[in-house]
């Protein structure tokens, strides 16, 4: 691998689990359900990303850049008032059942409110909430945050409907079997609603990054920036990021206007993206089918470093920030 940098989020333990598996001494996980939303803005400059850096003491992917997301609540199932495309529709586009489909688009919008103060619903099928700025509003987004309110129960209770017309299956990507915490994570992409008045959000991103409301305590900072931006702070080794971070950015870069990224979610392929590890003569190669851009080599010298390739640093953010590891990106 070549000996240049970037910020590909690589834990130092890596190596050691993943000769463990190949070596049938560790059971992989099974992966929890989860969403994650790439929410869009447009400006002059193009749509930005809204991102969040994780707290360096989260338990998955400390320090590194993500979109708002989480794992699936068992709650997310639950009956809710719904518009746009069916459960059934969005099961077929997402090669599950209904009641799946339903629970991770639902979690896609409740995260999307939880750690964004955005919210994908309105009154009716065709409107979004005007303002989600009052005390009442933040009561009940801690009450989501803490488990002690269901998305259900939060919309009914308002009488609003799930917009879920508003969002686009982007992309699928699952953890490794060799890390001790899995997920099947589903990306979407979504416009920031026209007309919402949200807490702060920034100016319009125009040449550099705009900080962002921070609704999220496993959060240290949110911005607005252009996904060529993003892209081009992970590859100086300046933004850490996981595979399928940068990955869906280098994916959005192609498009002038969130609509146009909106529409063209229809056509992205939802097969699954699931890292491989094997054994060439004592040597690991892990790799992203379709992505290789993110395969390293490991040598047994490098195996005790969590270095990959030709002994490259284990690769972190320009501050230092090393992977401690939270929630899916």
């Amino acid at each position: 691998m070549s000996s240049t940098t970037n910020g590909q989020w690589y834990p130092p333990e890596w190596p050691d689990r993943i000769r463990a598996l190949a070596n049938g001494e560790l059971t992989p996980a099974e992966p929890r359900r989860a969403a994650t939303v790439l929410l869009l803005r447009d400006s002059d400059s193009g749509p930005a990303v809204h991102m969040l850096r994780r707290r360096t003491s989260m338990a998955f992917a400390g320090g590194a850049y993500a979109y708002p997301g989480g794992s699936v609540d068992p709650r997310d199932e639950r009956p809710v008032a719904w518009a746009g495309p069916s459960r059934a529709q969005w099961a077929v586009r997402m090669g599950v059942d209904p009641a799946t489909a339903q629970a991770i688009v639902c979690a896609a919008v409740r995260e999307t409110f939880e750690e964004a103060g955005v919210l994908l619903a309105g009154a009716s099928a065709d409107t979004v909430v005007a303002d989600t700025t009052g005390e009442d509003w933040e009561a009940d987004r801690a009450a989501l945050v803490a488990h002690e309110l269901s998305f259900a129960d939060f919309l009914g209770r308002r009488g609003l409907v799930l917009r879920s017309d508003l969002l686009g299956a982007w992309a699928r990507w699952i953890t490794p079997e060799f890390e001790p915490r899995r997920y099947d994570t589903w990306f979407f992409v979504a416009a920031l609603p026209e007309g919402q008045r949200t807490l702060p959000q920034g100016p319009p991103a125009g040449s550099g990054p705009e900080e962002a409301r921070l609704a999220t305590t496993e959060a240290d900072l949110a911005v607005w920036i252009r996904p060529e931006e993003a892209a081009a702070g992970y590859d100086r080794g300046e933004l850490l990021m996981m595979p399928p971070t940068i990955a869906t950015l280098r994916g959005l870069q192609p498009y002038a206007t969130a609509a146009d990224a909106l529409a063209a979610a229809e056509a992205q392929d939802l097969t699954p993206v699931l890292a491989r590890a094997r054994l060439v003569d004592g040597e690991i190669e892990l790799s992203w089918p379709g992505h290789d851009e993110f395969t390293k080599h490991i040598t047994r010298t490098d195996a005790g470093t969590g270095a990959p390739g030709g002994g490259d640093a284990p690769e972190g953010p320009a501050d230092g920030a090393g992977p401690s590891g939270g929630t899916p990106a």
